[in-house]
């Protein structure tokens, strides 16, 4: 894969080397000679202690060891490549269904069209569909709309990098030339979308929101914009995330929040989800990797789906955690994101990590069917909002039956996150070593150029047993999560959100009112590993009988 780089220049593979020589252990070579004071130093950081004999009898292996690292790091590692170990999230015994049967959306004969744009813009995609398919809305005139609402808002929000204009409109008219002649792709014909710009596309910068990258472009298109191409959606733009997906602070700025511009739109899929809340798209793509769709999702008011790892190719997407990284729609509604990822859905050669699942969604089975639990310690005293507890009435107002449960298992999540931190390490092994991290924009304690160096001294032998006790988290939720649908949950509810993260359990983030400052809260819908139909479908009873996602932020009404 070729990239076009300014970073790799030479006066920059000059400045490289010589920090490699003179830098120290955190540039690419340790400092001075490896001795017993050396040793002592080393392993007082990682807990451990030796004897007089032990560490006289390393001295050799360490040298030799050094020696293999220096070498090693010779060898240049693109973020594309991932490791020879891939993670798998399915516990003993349990396979996904792997029947495809006949999607059905319910979607509507008709709809009536809305008078004016701004109503269009804020149309949800499950009825942007029927008024295209009908022939009541072209796709030209809807992207036209969208394109007007990106150029007049995104610099107020800065949610934007990159606008497709051109390659855009051209699209659109192609998709409505199609329709006239009677080709018919799905639900997505001719619908707007945006991307989170840590996704490639030919002939784009992909920035990753830092820096040392914003004028990276790689000659390549990720596999799920290949597929929401082929089914005729309409990429728009590229939007802002935190710099190297974390937060929302980028190399240009803070991206805000449609509802409160004093504050910042939280990420990283900080674009997506503000240009979402902000009607200038109808659905964007994000990223989790430990809550990067749900706390924007919460934070804009909309509506995001994180589904289960390994259902969604990664291929053309920057990682961070390979092993944790998940890509997902933010859109309207439950239903919206369910037709979306009807499109991302499959196995992918040029990505190990995926794994070959159905996901079969009709709306004709009854919501009432579901078991549904709770976590109940989550919703009591301070640990939840009214909002949250509301979710709760209503459920029960509309006859479901609600089953307490508590989350508890033999391991603690927080260590395991630690693994996080060493993936993205790797990752960004270059940013350390060649101190290009001073380039970033976020330097505090926990941004990611303090977090990368401070990875590099978790030992490898403890990143293999930080992985098997996520082995027996996977298993302890699967036995938890097996025996409901759903759970309802608190989204930032315990330690709920790093632990499905570990797991790689879908989340279905929905909005559920707001708080006494007027920002929007969300709740959580959890579900068993592939089954994100079932939280679709409940999600879309929810959002079909209230009204907390068809709120609009008032400065982008108009």
């Amino acid at each position: 894969m070729e990239r076009k780089n300014k970073r790799h220049s030479a006066l920059f593979v000059v400045l490289g080397m010589i920090s490699t020589l003179t830098l120290g252990f955190t540039f690419g070579k340790l400092a001075g000679e490896i001795n017993p004071q050396t040793i002592d130093s080393a392993a007082g950081l990682i807990g451990l202690s030796f004897s007089p004999a032990e560490k006289d009898s390393m001295i050799s292996r360490l040298e030799f060891q050094l020696r293999n690292l220096e070498s090693s790091r010779e060898y240049k590692l693109d973020n594309s490549i991932a490791p020879a170990l891939v993670f798998n999230p399915l516990p003993i015994g349990y396979q996904p269904e792997t029947r495809q049967m006949p999607v059905d959306f319910g979607l509507a004969e008709n709809v009536t069209l809305p008078n004016s744009d701004v109503d269009i813009a804020y149309t949800p995609v499950h009825e942007l569909a029927v008024l295209i398919r009908n022939g009541q809305l072209s796709s030209e005139r809807l992207t036209k709309i969208y394109l007007d609402r990106i150029k007049t808002y995104s610099d107020t929000l800065q949610c934007l990098i990159t606008l497709m204009e051109e390659d855009a409109l051209a699209k659109a008219r192609l998709m409505d030339a199609e329709l006239a002649s009677g080709r018919y792709r799905g639900p997505l014909h001719g619908i707007p979308y945006g991307i989170k710009d840590l996704l490639t596309v030919e002939g784009t910068k992909t920035t990753w929101g830092a820096a040392p990258y914003k004028d990276q472009e790689i000659d390549e298109t990720a596999q799920i914009v290949e597929k929401l191409d082929e089914a005729g959606a309409v990429l728009v733009g590229k939007f802002t995330l935190g710099a190297l997906a974390m937060g929302d602070v980028w190399y240009g700025g803070v991206t805000k929040n449609p509802w409160n511009l004093e504050q910042g739109s939280s990420g990283s899929s900080a674009g997506s989800a503000s240009a979402v809340s902000a009607g200038l798209v109808p659905f964007a793509i994000g990223t989790e990797t430990l809550g990067s769709i749900v706390s924007p999702s919460t934070r804009n008011g909309v509506t995001g789906l994180r589904p289960t790892y390994g259902r969604v190719s990664k291929h053309g997407a920057m990682a961070l955690s390979w092993s944790m990284d998940k890509i997902g729609p933010i859109s309207r509604s439950a239903l919206d994101n369910a037709i979306v990822l009807s499109v991302l859905n499959g196995k992918d050669q040029k990505d190990p990590s995926t794994i070959e699942a159905a996901f079969n969604y009709s709306a004709d089975k009854d919501p009432k069917s579901l078991k549904i639990g709770y976590f109940k310690s989550f919703f009591e005293g301070n640990r939840s909002s009214e909002n949250d507890r509301k979710v709760l009435e209503f459920l029960e107002n509309e006859g479901f039956e609600l089953h307490p449960v508590e989350l508890q298992t033999s391991v603690a999540a927080g260590p395991i996150t630690m693994m996080l931190m060493v993936e993205g390490a790797a990752a960004f092994d270059e940013l350390t070593r060649l101190g290009w991290d001073d380039e970033l924009v976020a330097q505090n304690r926990n941004a990611w150029p303090n977090l990368f160096r401070a990875a590099r001294f978790i030992p490898a032998v403890e990143y293999v047993n930080l992985a098997r006790q996520r082995s027996i988290l996977i298993q302890e939720m699967h036995d938890l999560m097996k025996e409901y649908d759903v759970i309802v949950t608190p989204s930032y509810g315990g330690q709920q959100l790093q632990i499905t993260n570990l797991t790689g359990h879908p989340a279905l983030c929905l909005p559920n009112g707001f708080n006494g400052g007027g920002s929007p809260t969300s709740i959580t819908l959890l579900g068993n590993l592939f089954e994100e139909d079932k939280l679709v479908l409940l999600g879309n009873y929810i959002q079909k009988n209230t009204d907390w996602q068809a709120k609009r932020p008032p400065l982008f009404n108009k």
